[in-house]
């Protein structure tokens, strides 16, 4: 029989499909528990058991969640907000000294990833193409002089997250008035082919990139996939499972690309469950799955593109409604 596996979702926030898809996996052999720094996270309301944690700057946090791990015997522990990744990935040893596997790649990848400007570099020599960035508008400017850049382009924070004050700036003026305004941004070409998003899956114990689920975008809002579709392309499947393992990525990432002009470009990784994963899920690239088998000690053998094709998935608001009694403290 198999041993009981107890999942930890930290800062789980608003992403209930990912509570609930794990609580259906886990059903007769473990429990899911999630946190979140507030009582209003509905998420937590779908798991088997939840708790309210400090912010994830606390002095305190890391040893909360090592207190929880240790309460509820959790077998894997993942996050899904980027700023967490990184606190996870450098504390990883506390984790596994106390029998829990932090589900998330190493601390230098999470630190790239986040880092827009890292991950460009990080890129340099890959497959895929990459877009043009520049932190320095005087140099940027130069380069439309010179004719090797142009307008209109993104400007947004060299580290951030969920599309946050990103804008598309037309003129030097707009320019100038954002970099006098915010520290820590970049300038990024425009993109104008069509975007697609890769929910990938690497094997904890092998390595091995074990699945890859492709959507084609069709709507995005606040940063995130609206309405998609899923779609295949082998010869994609074949770049990106060679990225992540040459990588050492770990576990499941979310990718962000763009197919332009007969190429394809690699805009961002984010080394945890994407907004847009239930979509995979639906279609039957079941990660959690994969890693219940990873936390059992088995290998998961390939499965890339083995899911359903031309599968629409269109995102609507839910509502959670609980007594102030029922709320967690």
């Amino acid at each position: 029989m198999d041993k009981e596996i107890n999942i930890l979702i930290l800062s789980a926030g608003t992403r209930n499909k990912v509570v609930q898809a794990f609580k259906k996996e886990l059903a007769g052999i473990g429990r899911v528990i999630a946190t979140d720094c507030s009582p209003l996270g509905p998420a937590i309301y779908d798991a088997d058991a939840a708790y309210i944690v400090p912010p994830i700057r606390d002095p305190g946090y890391i040893d909360r969640i090592l207190e929880i791990c240790r309460k509820e015997r959790v077998s894997g522990v993942f996050s899904l907000i980027d700023p967490e990744l990184s606190l996870l990935a450098e504390n990883r040893e506390k984790f596994e000294e106390i029998g829990t596997t932090p589900v998330v790649s190493s601390y230098e990848l999470c630190e790239t990833s986040l880092n827009k400007m890292k991950m460009n570099d990080f890129l340099q020599g890959s497959a895929f193409g990459t877009a043009a960035c520049w932190t320095d508008p005087d140099a940027f400017l130069a380069a439309v002089q010179q004719g090797t850049a142009s307008f209109p382009v993104f400007v947004k924070p060299v580290c951030g997250s969920a599309s946050l004050n990103i804008s598309q700036v037309e003129s030097e003026a707009e320019l100038r008035v954002l970099f006098s305004r915010h520290d820590g941004l970049m300038i990024q070409e425009l993109l104008t082919g069509q975007e697609y998003g890769a929910d990938v899956y690497i094997d904890l114990i092998s390595g091995k990139c074990t699945q890859i689920f492709l959507k084609k975008k069709i709507r995005m809002r606040a940063g995130e996939t609206d309405k998609s579709v899923s779609v295949k392309d082998p010869e994609l499947f074949g770049l990106l499972s060679d990225f992540a393992e040459s990588a050492g990525f770990r576990g499941m990432i979310d990718v962000d690309l763009f197919y332009q002009d007969g190429h394809w470009i690699l805009s961002e990784v984010n080394p945890r469950f994407g907004g847009g994963y239930p979509h995979a899920y639906a279609c039957g690239a079941n990660f959690p799955a994969a890693l219940i088998r990873n936390l059992q000690g088995r290998v998961n053998s390939a499965e890339i593109g083995n899911y359903r094709e031309n599968v629409y998935m269109m995102k609507y608001n839910e509502i959670c409604i609980r007594e102030a009694s029922e709320l967690y403290e």
